[in-house]
């Protein structure tokens, strides 16, 4: 629907229904109808005037479908796997040549985004910079120039929000709660996380940066979303100003 309005030329918001539940609830309506649901919409939009998202484009929006295509294989692949402790021999081997098959249909997915990227210089340079960064494999980068056309385009506070692992505060009085990420692009947010693990290991700043965290006595999972975060506001970094893994920017 988002997309189709965006076709029609119509300025396109997306919200979380949560949020607009909340508000809900804020304004005293309780009750959830579809002709209530509507009013709300309309008086959430008309009360906080959120921006528009901007249209992607037809390429865009190809290469988020691929990706999503990529996901979908993967998970069908572990399924089966899972499935491969089947009693009945022939079971199994119907199985295998199952997982055979999706396999082949990954090295697809991948060759069609590899044309996809080959295709527009601006994407190939993305994924020329995202790759110089020690740790972060062709995967990752697909993936981010795929789910995250705006990177690069947006301020680190912003991109941060939108991806999901900008930490929250949980304070009240003098109580200093944990702090918190969710929200945003659960995808991105997926890979970003597999992205910290690896550089944690590898990469010679997040690693001594992950070990200054572990030393100060965070959590292994705090610190970990804190790379993320960190490694995020990298890639945008160098993106934005088309600079490799190593160079001024």
């Amino acid at each position: 629907m988002a997309r189709a309005l965006a076709d029609a030329a119509l300025p396109v918001v997306v919200v979380n229904p949560r949020t607009v539940r909340h508000f809900a609830k804020a304004i005293g309506v309780l009750a959830k109808t579809d002709r209530l649901d509507a009013a709300v919409f309309a008086h959430y939009a008309a009360t906080l005037r959120p921006e528009p998202r901007a249209r992607r484009s037809d390429e865009e929006h190809a290469m988020a479908d691929l990706m999503a295509r990529r996901r979908q294989l993967f998970s069908m692949i572990v399924m089966e796997k899972n499935r491969r402790a089947a009693p009945v021999r022939a079971l199994v081997r119907r199985i295998e040549a199952h997982i055979r098959w999706l396999e082949r249909e990954v090295k697809a997915t991948d060759a069609l985004l590899d044309e996809a990227i080959a295709a527009d210089p601006d994407r190939s340079a993305r994924l020329q910079i995202l790759e110089s960064v020690p740790g972060v494999g062709a995967v990752v980068a697909k993936a981010l120039i795929a789910d995250l056309p705006e990177l690069g385009r947006l301020g680190k506070r912003t991109l941060s929000a939108l991806v999901g692992v900008a930490p929250f505060n949980r304070d009240s009085g003098s109580i200093r709660g944990k702090r918190q990420v969710r929200g945003g692009r659960s995808a991105v947010r997926g890979i970003l996380y597999m992205a910290a693990l690896t550089g944690s290991r590898f990469n010679p700043i997040l690693k001594a940066f992950y070990a200054r965290l572990l030393a100060a006595g965070k959590p292994k999972k705090l610190a970990l979303a804190a790379v993320a975060h960190k490694l995020l506001i990298i890639f945008n970094a160098m993106v934005r100003n088309h600079t490799m893994w190593g160079q001024p920017s």
